[in-house]
């Protein structure tokens, strides 16, 4: 019996343990190593034909030159510290484009027509209800910004003017913007760069329409890449420790033949960034908690990928695709699906091959996902993801019942035989051989396995790590109100009245359980709820709701357990 306790105590310490690392362990972005200069970045960039990745600040605004692949054209920031973030964010221009739909509130720059500022107007920022959430900003500190480009000798790249049709665009009771840029630099060349919106989507569509009046046909390439620096997003670090991002920060690709695959910031710096290069299918993502930024090229178009350093520390992900040839007195065009806004998996699904994995559950993603569509579907039906949680969790209960059920059964059996374990320590002393050989003789005369009770415990161990995945990464919990003073269950819980209830039940639910032999083992047990309590205080309400209501659960099942079997010589229910 104490083996089993022993091995139980093992399990639900690692558990916590396990919890508290992956908590702890993405709190804070990975530090970045020294700077290195520019020119040796240049050299070793993950993808050698990669575009430069310029601010407005940086970029002479008027010229007809063509970036080459080995160009940097923005320098790391003068006075920036190691593994800070820049003294100052790139410069914006003055004139800037405004866009507003049902989904999106964006900001377009005529330099490069960049997309500077994007707002998810259905999401709200951490705490504030009230303020709409930034995805997309050029703040110190928190830059991130979209850039668009294309390669050829006099075609127009992020660097250059463009003249906008308009300066505000509101979808107001239409379906769809469409807000265009015109570049005419190169005498021939006219180039229209064209950002469609619709109504209910995070879809932006970027279009580059080039016509070719030139005497010479042209074959050009277009770039699409994100530009960011490598903070955790806003709202996910505060003053408090434990209350940081979990999870992954940072650009993602995904091909049919290496999956999904992330790129630690860390790993660009050190020019170590390992990831699909070349492919013909795939996208290229930038992840943060909740929401992600995806450029989503179609079709089976070859495509390159590209991550790399740009400045001190700011960081472009990208992909380079091909456009058709254009003959003199034709038009060629290219299009490139960018998706803005929150993780939510059925959508993203739809959207791409393998676009929901960057809904992260790592090697427990063939059981979080299936977890993720009960809860779903149970959300569907209630429309209150607390109580969602609460009849998911009475649901897994019950389907392990009858394995708890039967541990109970073997621990009231191993309990009955505590005696005659006693006399047989006391009849062998020291002599552990002759005692190990004894009570397994008494084990099987019994037919009792000393493991019986722990195998249950390992058994639903994965589902509860998978689902602790689950509750910490799915967005449709942030802001998510409960019942109460629980408005957002992807919080700590801000009176702590949760985290001391689960306490509570905790150390009834030891109480319930046979009394340990072990004086030490006694000790550790009484401990333990107060030190669960303090970890859970800064964990998000929604995984503590499941753990509290898994005690609950828990206390009634172990007073059934001790009721029916008990007593050795009770029969079980239902038993004639």
């Amino acid at each position: 019996m104490d083996t089993q306790r022993i091995i139980a105590l093992v399990v639900f310490s690692f558990t916590g343990l396990l919890l508290w690392e992956a908590w702890q362990k993405h709190s804070k972005p990975p530090a970045l190593p020294t700077p290195v200069s520019a020119t040796a970045d240049a050299q070793r960039s993950s993808a050698p034909s990669a575009p430069p990745t310029v601010s407005a600040a940086s970029a002479d605004k008027s010229t007809n030159a063509v970036p080459t692949p080995s160009t940097t054209l923005a320098a790391p920031t003068p006075g920036a510290a190691p593994g800070s973030a820049p003294v100052a964010a790139p410069a914006p221009s003055a004139n800037r484009v405004q866009v507003r739909t049902d989904t999106l509130n964006v900001e377009l720059d005529a330099v490069g027509g960049d997309i500077r500022n994007v707002v998810l107007l259905k999401h709200f920022a951490r705490g504030d209800a009230t303020r709409p959430f930034t995805l997309m900003q050029e703040k110190v500190g928190h830059y991130f910004i979209a850039q668009t480009g294309l390669l050829g000798q006099g075609l127009p790249n992020h660097t250059n003017n463009w003249v906008p049709s308009g300066e505000k665009f509101d979808l107001g009771g239409g379906e769809k913007i469409e807000v265009v840029f015109t570049n005419t630099q190169t005498p021939g060349l006219t180039v229209n760069k064209v950002y469609t919106f619709k109504r209910g989507s995070y879809i932006v569509d970027v279009r580059y329409d080039i016509k070719n009046e030139t005497g010479a046909a042209i074959t050009p390439k277009a770039y699409f890449q994100f530009l960011r620096d490598a903070n955790a997003p806003e709202g996910e670090n505060s003053g408090n420790p434990f209350l940081g991002v979990v999870t992954f920060t940072g650009p993602a690709v995904y091909t049919e033949a290496k999956k999904f695959q992330k790129v630690n910031f860390a790993d660009i710096e050190k020019g170590k960034a390992e990831h699909a290069k070349e492919a013909s299918d795939g996208w290229m993502a930038m992840i943060q908690h909740y929401f992600v930024s995806a450029w989503l090229p179609q079709g089976g178009v070859g495509r390159e990928f590209f991550t790399k350093r740009v400045t001190d520390k700011l960081f472009s992900a990208g992909v380079i695709v091909p456009v058709a040839a254009a003959a003199p007195g034709t038009t060629t065009s290219v299009s490139m699906p960018l998706y803005l806004g929150p993780q939510e998996q059925n959508n993203l699904k739809k959207l791409a091959p393998g676009l929901d994995l960057v809904v992260d559950y790592g090697w427990l993603t063939f059981l979080a996902y299936p977890m993720f569509q009960v809860l779903s579907f149970i959300n569907s039906l209630v429309h209150n993801w607390g109580w969602t949680i609460v009849i998911f969790t009475i649901l897994l209960k019950a389907v392990f019942f009858p394995l708890n059920q039967k541990a109970g059964k073997s621990m009231a059996h191993m309990k009955s035989l505590m005696p005659r374990m006693e006399a047989l320590k006391a009849r062998y002393g020291d002599d552990k051989m002759k005692l190990n050989q004894a009570m397994m003789e008494l084990y099987k005369a019994e037919k009792v396995n000393p493991l019986g009770g722990c195998l249950p415990i390992l058994i639903q161990f994965p589902f509860f790590i998978a689902l602790y995945w689950v509750l910490i990464g799915a967005v449709e919990l942030r802001n998510a109100p409960w019942i109460g003073w629980i408005t957002d269950l992807s919080t700590p819980d801000p009176l702590y009245i949760l985290p001391v209830i689960m306490g509570i039940s905790t150390y009834v639910q030891t109480k319930l359980n046979p009394a340990p032999t072990d004086p030490i083992q006694a000790k550790v047990m009484t401990i333990l709820p107060i030190v669960f309590s303090i970890m859970f205080f800064f964990f998000p309400a929604g995984l503590v709701l499941y753990w509290t209501m898994q005690n609950i659960l828990g206390i009634a099942q172990q007073w059934y357990i001790n009721k029916t079997f008990g007593n050795p010589n009770a029969k079980p229910a239902g038993h004639r």
